[in-house]
């Protein structure tokens, strides 16, 4: 039962991830009139604040670790009311400075119900054993999976009866989602155990082996934080197939919520890092695959879309899993940890979007118009090829991790 309440809770959660990022650039300059510079401006802010926060709700978490049944309903109503004000109940002329303070809302409240869901995570997979990490990887993001597609796909399908559009469904749906987990989801969230006990400092992460996985973690984020970001437009501006977007989404993420059970057994069996590399080389062979798409290579595009979210599944369980399996063993506190964690994926999808935005602001691309050979040439380039020398990065820091149990866990 504890597995199934990750499942959901994840799923929740999953909508204030990587489909807010597919949307926003989409969203913010269509829907809400802002340039792709005034974007990655507000999201470089945001990372700033995160920078300070993050790092500080650990901590909040760790002292009043008796409460986080509290702290947890707190996260998740901040997390709704932020989607209906950015969604549902967006104002007639929105600035940068009202989407950074939705954003500030939505990050906060996102922030802190990771921290407490991976920390609550470590607890219950440690009841049972190592490897239950991996298992427990499994259940939470085969719940990620449900909430991605309903978050990716809404915009595209959705309308109501009540006049409002694709992505103010989006908002209302996950306000109301928001609403039904407090109420049902009590349950996953008892007092901490003796965990809080547990240390914290920069050396007790390093001995426990998390820090080169959290660094690794942040290198390995960065290519699917760009492809994320830049994914509407490709698809849309340079491969000229808007009406497929969606259904490229869906595959994509579809391929990834499929393949995270059996990266999970993989993992079991083999080790996390011999199931890593040949994951990411998966991911570069896409990436590579995508640059040379011309227009209109619908068939080959959702070949590509496949396999990186293959490649995207390993990433989702291996990854928080070894993570996670470092902190049990080196009796490290959750809390700061994984504030430090939530930084980590938000930094990449900030990065991202704070750097290749104003770039593609700089030579002339203008989404949804006529672009362009540059403009459509540096869409490519950011996209497909920016994403292989980042995995090749990553690649080799797994390669340098030491072969002890730390990276071979059965």
């Amino acid at each position: 039962m504890s597995y199934l309440r990750v499942s959901v809770f994840a799923a929740f959660l999953a909508g204030g991830g990587i489909p807010l990022y597919v949307h926003l650039p989409q969203y913010a300059t269509g829907t809400l009139g802002l340039s792709l510079s005034t974007l990655g401006a507000v999201l470089i802010a945001i990372r700033l604040i995160d920078m300070v926060q993050d790092p500080l709700l650990g901590r909040l978490v760790d002292r009043f670790g008796e409460r986080r049944r509290l702290l947890a309903g707190i996260a998740v109503a901040g997390m709704s009311v932020g989607f209906l004000l950015l969604f549902s109940l967006r104002p007639e002329h929105p600035s940068g400075l009202w989407l950074l303070a939705v954003l500030v809302l939505v990050f906060t409240a996102y922030s802190l119900a990771t921290i407490l869901f991976y920390g609550r995570g470590v607890e219950i997979a440690a009841e049972v054993g190592e490897r239950a990490h991996y298992r427990l990887a499994g259940f939470r993001e085969t719940g990620t999976l449900v909430g991605i597609l309903l978050a990716v796909s809404l915009p595209q399908i959705a309308s109501t009866g009540l006049g409002l559009d694709g992505y103010a469904t989006l908002g209302l749906t996950l306000a109301l989602l928001g609403v039904a987990l407090i109420v049902a989801g009590q349950s996953l969230w008892p007092p901490q155990s003796q965990r809080s006990q547990f240390a914290f400092s920069v050396a007790t992460l390093r001995d426990s082996g998390a820090l080169p996985v959290l660094a690794l973690a942040l290198v390995n984020a960065l290519p699917v934080a760009i492809t994320s970001t830049l994914f509407l437009f490709f698809v849309e501006d340079k491969l000229a197939l808007a009406e497929l977007a969606g259904p490229f989404l869906l595959l994509f993420f579809l391929c990834a919520g499929v393949s995270a059970p059996i990266w999970s057994r993989l993992a079991q069996r083999f080790g996390a890092r011999r199931v890593l590399v040949p994951a990411m080389c998966l991911a570069i062979v896409s990436f590579v695959g995508a640059a040379g798409l011309p227009p209109g290579s619908a068939a080959l595009f959702a070949v590509i879309c496949a396999a990186s979210g293959a490649a995207l599944g390993a990433d989702m369980v291996i990854l928080p899993a070894l993570f996670s399996v470092q902190l049990d063993r080196g009796r490290v506190s959750t809390g700061i940890a994984f504030g430090l964690w939530a930084f980590v994926a938000k930094l990449a999808l900030a990065l991202a979007a704070g750097v290749l935005l104003p770039v593609l602001d700089v030579v002339g691309f203008e989404p949804g118009q006529v672009n362009s050979a540059q403009a459509l040439t540096t869409l490519t380039w950011a996209y497909a090829l920016v994403p292989c020398f980042l995995k090749l990065c990553a690649i080799w820091m797994v390669v340098r991790l030491p072969e002890t149990p730390v990276t071979e866990v059965r």
